[in-house]
């Protein structure tokens, strides 16, 4: 098995809403704006309509549950949804926070597991693919991922 770049994005967020200490952590909701996406086999935007609701754990990592849709440059509608492990460090909480100061890729774990659905016969291979992705957190506050699809060696 090889990883072959699928897209980079971009999601624009609001500051978290605070849900608060549950039974699994402190639960926090955060919405997404806006954004963009781009790869060698498509581009669009990011729609408002789309959010993380992210579990804080006291260990220092949240547990990312997101669902977005993206809009191709072309009018397909593409449904996202992944799950993953982001760890709370002090540059992710100081950009939800709204700080100026980018994260790296790699400057902590942030990693998730993208699923894609559409019903556009163009993006149908979007269908089958198995991904993974390595995040970061940038000004705004928001997010920017680099996603790769998992292909046979």
């Amino acid at each position: 098995m090889k990883l072959e770049k699928l897209l980079t994005y971009h999601a624009e967020l609001r500051a978290p809403q605070p849900v608060g200490e549950g039974p699994f952590g402190n639960r926090m909701i955060v919405e997404v704006t806006g954004g963009w996406f781009e790869g060698p086999k498509l581009k669009g935007k990011l729609l408002s309509c789309g959010g993380d609701w992210l579990l804080a754990h006291p260990d220092g990592y949240g547990r990312i549950d997101v669902r977005g849709t993206l809009l191709t440059d072309d009018g397909a509608h593409i449904y996202m949804q992944y799950q993953g492990v982001l760890q709370l460090t002090e540059g992710v909480m100081a950009i939800l926070g709204g700080g100026d100061t980018p994260t790296q890729y790699g400057d902590q774990n942030f990693f998730t597991a993208p699923r894609f659905e559409t019903g556009d016969e163009r993006y149908q291979w979007l269908n089958q693919l198995q991904c993974v992705s390595e995040g970061r957190a940038v000004p705004g506050p928001g997010v920017e991922y680099n996603v790769y699809q998992c292909v046979n060696d």
